[in-house]
């Protein structure tokens, strides 16, 4: 019997809908309540009063003071921030700590210094993607000025001990600047920046059902960062440009919403991702599951179908009405392998055929029921096709 074609998103780790309640609270601010930011009038104020409620309400969930928190386009700017303002505001002779698994954003970045001089170390990982962090203490050296290290990765879902690496930073060195991206954190962990001990960290509103374009940095007090970009005074001199009024209250809305009811998502989600797991490893012989089930957010189910390649899967389930990704949402223009499959040390061939399923809080058992029938079929028929598979 002929399927009937469902629409099917599995692709949150590369983006969120917006919840309902969001769009609500963001709506006046399109047309009704426009002013600007910085205006000093009555419209201006209404504007400045509704970003700062939101400045607030998210400064409470990071247990951080108001001011501490720094409103941008999304991570990869306040990756960019954090890294480049805290060097350019420092020194050449720096040395910077990160991992071989990192966002484009973080690695880029850290490229681009170095070739104006500055020393960076990059840290391996285990087989599931977790830093250890005897290996961030062992790398510190006397000009090590910041250390950058993800909360969780985006392809495989792996959790970094942050805690016990900032313990470990601040025993050895108490003036390192220890920066998290938390983009893939936030949805599912706590991001109390007291408690893991963080000094930047880095947000994106539409990883948690907010819109797209907003994010912030959070930036510990007694920190000082150099703009990327110059023309203004917003966001105390860091981040020039007429601020998104509408997006940030959104933000901070789904901040909100994602704090009060994260837990009852995470269970949900949980069950439905470890069913999927199950029935694929049960399904699909040969297959090399990437995502430690014990030390992941509930969210990620990282895949090898070893002889079926990655995109033609992905294609093939696109076809069936269901969205899912090869890896990174910002390198899918890429025909490189993923580095962080390679770094966990996947060989290319292996890599080529990863797909990565990332679950949300909308989803069904009736969905997943749905995309393993057709996975099934999809990774059967593209190992036939293979004249190397056997």
């Amino acid at each position: 019997m002929e399927r009937i074609k469902k629409n099917i998103y599995f692709d949150h780790s590369a983006t969120t809908p917006v919840d309902p309640r969001v769009f609500e609270v963001m709506r006046p601010y399109f047309s009704q309540v426009f002013g600007n930011y910085s205006s000093l009038h009555s419209f201006g104020r209404e504007a400045y009063f509704a970003v700062e409620q939101a400045r607030e309400s998210i400064s409470k969930i990071l247990n951080c003071q108001k001011d501490e928190v720094i409103f941008t386009s999304g991570s990869t700017e306040s990756n960019n921030l954090a890294i480049k303002g805290l060097i350019n505001k420092t020194n050449n002779n720096a040395h910077i700590i990160t991992t071989i698994i990192e966002h484009d954003s973080v690695l880029k970045p850290c490229k681009q210094l170095e070739q104006q001089g500055v020393k960076v170390t990059y840290l391996p990982v285990d087989r599931y993607g977790v830093v250890n962090p005897k290996d961030v203490l062992e790398a510190i050296e006397e000009n090590t000025v910041l250390v950058s290290i993800m909360y969780v990765n985006n392809e495989i879902g792996s959790i970094n001990p942050i805690a016990n690496i900032s313990k470990i930073i601040k025993e050895k060195k108490k003036d390192i600047v220890f920066h998290v991206d938390a983009t893939q954190a936030v949805n599912f962990l706590s991001c109390d920046v007291e408690e893991l001990g963080i000094d930047m960290m880095s947000i994106s509103s539409h990883k948690i059902y907010g819109p797209k374009g907003v994010g912030l940095l959070y930036v510990r007090n007694g920190i000082k960062l150099d703009p990327l970009q110059s023309g203004g005074h917003q966001e105390q001199g860091l981040r020039s440009g007429t601020i998104n009024v509408s997006g940030i209250v959104g933000f901070g809305k789904a901040m909100e919403i994602n704090y009060n009811e994260m837990n009852n998502n995470n269970k949900i989600i949980l069950e439905l991702r470890n069913y999927f797991i199950n029935q694929v490893l049960e399904k699909i012989p040969n297959t090399i599951l990437n995502t430690d089930i014990n030390r992941s957010v509930c969210s990620h189910a990282n895949f090898c179908f070893v002889g079926a390649e990655g995109e033609a899967t992905l294609l093939y389930l696109d076809t069936e009405g269901i969205a899912v990704s090869t890896g990174s949402a910002c390198a899918s223009g890429s025909l490189d392998p993923s580095h962080v499959l390679l770094a966990i040390g996947l060989k290319k061939e292996i890599a080529h055929s990863s797909i990565r399923f990332t679950f949300g809080k909308y989803n069904t058992k009736g969905e997943i029921d749905y995309t393993l029938e057709v996975l099934v079929d999809a990774v059967e028929k593209l190992r036939k096709m293979n004249p190397l598979y056997k």
